[in-house]
């Protein structure tokens, strides 16, 4: 009997310090179907720990700013538009806070897992998003750290020949994989602040060796620290496989979350639109046929409400025509499923949910839209 593969599916965070936009909701939407398809055919890890990256200064930077400029207020009411108008005021600074200021957070995360009251109190509002959309919660809110110390990691790539720490002589960590033609990427700055790639790094090198495949999902925006991840962590025994996934433009325009804009579009308000026209089943499975068969994998298509509540009322038709002609038969749901393999492990979740969509499909698997999308 053959072995069940093991795929290590590892999205990009989303920093707790913001309401989710439909940027977000996409990239979420897309992790979501690829893990639950992806569940029926191999053994799938879903990586998804906020702890690791508390270490990054776009975190630390907001919690200091915060208690510098807000002092002891109490968060526990306050709502995610109220918090992210103030992550949008931090971004807005041109001084940022030196390595001294955050160490105090730093070590709090490293020793205790410690989150400030103000991205608690986010994940606990996204932990109520994630249950309202059918969303798997990977441990929003669980302490989660990586399996490597950040010198342990460190020890490990200069000892592999991929690591350049110049910091004895005041100088930054570098990621060198100039051997394959690839760029010096520094990871740690000379007074010890490591970025995203360093933080991802301290769980990857311990996590993908462990693992038939890896995915990445990932902003268009940030492929190049991508390709290196794909070059360093792949192998004859683990294959990288890198889903860049494009941003959804709100007017036309891309815009970062730290830069605001997002006060009309957020979970809420698009939630709101579709509350009182549609059930739970179909606003999940409508936001799932939006969100990655309509808008796929690009960033050309603007965001529309009009298309949403249309692909919610699709849902409805969908759904009832899986009630009339049910199959819960779970070697024919893996045989589906199998169909969107393509020439990897992971089920490609934009051709598994176009699918859905397709003249040419005549019978709905309710087990299918039960087991993925809702």
């Amino acid at each position: 009997m053959a072995a069940v593969p093991k795929v290590l599916l590892a999205p990009i965070t989303v920093t707790p310090s913001k309401p989710l936009t439909p940027s977000h909701l996409k990239g979420l939407f897309w992790a979501d179907v690829l893990h639950r398809a992806t569940g029926h055919l191999a053994e799938v890890t879903y990586r998804y720990s906020h702890t690791t990256y508390h270490r990054t200064e776009q975190v630390l930077g907001f919690w200091e700013f915060l208690d510098r400029t807000e002092g002891d207020t109490d968060y526990h009411d306050a709502t995610e538009t109220e918090i992210g108008e103030l992550y949008v005021r931090y971004r807005a600074q041109e001084d940022r806070p030196g390595a001294a200021a955050l160490r105090p957070y730093a070590e709090a995360v490293e020793e205790s897992g410690w989150v400030h009251p103000a991205s608690e109190r986010v994940l606990r509002l996204w932990s109520g998003h994630y249950e309202r959309l059918g969303l798997y919660d990977p441990g929003l809110r669980e302490h989660q750290p990586p399996g490597l110390g950040l010198e342990e990691m460190i020890d490990r790539l200069v000892a592999a020949g991929c690591g350049l720490d110049q910091r004895r002589w005041g100088g930054s960590v570098h990621l060198d994989l100039t051997r394959w033609g690839l760029p010096l990427r520094q990871i740690v700055t000379p007074d010890g602040r490591p970025n995203y790639l360093a933080c991802a790094l301290r769980e990857l090198l311990v996590l993908a060796p462990r693992h038939d495949e890896v995915v990445f999902l990932y902003d268009r925006e940030l492929a190049p620290d991508y390709r290196l991840l794909e070059r360093l962590l792949g192998s004859a025994d683990t294959v990288v496989r890198c889903v860049p996934i494009g941003r959804v433009p709100i007017g036309g325009r891309i815009v970062s979350a730290r830069h605001g804009g997002w006060q009309d579009h957020t979970v809420d308000r698009l939630l709101a639109a579709v509350d009182d026209e549609h059930d739970v089943p179909a606003i999940r499975l409508g936001l799932r046929l939006y969100f990655i068969a309509m808008l796929g994998p690009g960033d050309q298509q603007s965001f529309r409400h009009d298309l949403l509540a249309k692909s919610c009322a699709r849902a409805e038709r969908l759904l009832d025509r899986a009630a009339r002609d049910p199959k819960a038969d779970s070697a024919e749901l893996r045989a589906d499923l199998s169909r969107y393999q393509h020439s990897h492990r992971y089920v490609d979740p934009y051709r598994l949910t176009s699918s859905l969509l397709a003249r040419s499909r005549r019978t709905i698997d309710a087990g299918l839209l039960s087991e993925v999308f809702l």
